[in-house]
């Protein structure tokens, strides 16, 4: 058994929704000498998110990007957690929908993702600075 691990960073992006798939095989390269396992990606954060969509057309990110803002709306009077701004909790919603990691198989070195797939860094916020990952390969 194979298992690697290893902590990364990714510097603040603007809102909205990244490709950083390329960044993930760059920070733990061992994923090559997997023949069959797994990855598991998870981000440090409340604030965003990660999940696993399109990778080719820009205009699926811009249209989540929408789709997020026109359904976790901000500035709603009855949010009681606005503490770091109108931004604060819709991003903590938006992330608890999508979720604080992914999982991709492994298969002969290399990440066995579906055509046209990718992983999105998901950031709803404004400012939302750094953001931390750890990413653990294991397999075989």
């Amino acid at each position: 058994m194979i298992i690697h691990q290893k902590h990364f960073s990714l510097k603040e992006k603007r809102r909205g929704f990244h490709l950083m798939t390329s960044e993930v095989i760059n920070a733990i390269p061992q994923i090559s000498e997997i023949k069959m396992g797994m990855l598991q990606l998870f981000i440090q954060h409340t604030s965003a998110s990660l999940t696993i969509n399109e990778n080719a057309d820009a205009t699926v990110r811009q249209d989540f990007e929408m789709f997020f803002n026109k359904t976790v709306k901000e500035n709603d009077p009855e949010y009681k957690h606005d503490y770091e701004g109108s931004d604060d909790m819709p991003a903590h919603l938006k992330a608890a929908i999508l979720g604080s990691s992914v999982t991709i198989p492994i298969t002969n070195g290399r990440l066995a993702f579906g055509t046209w797939q990718g992983i999105y860094l998901c950031e709803h916020r404004n400012h939302g600075g750094n953001r931390q990952f750890i990413a653990t390969a294991w397999g075989v």
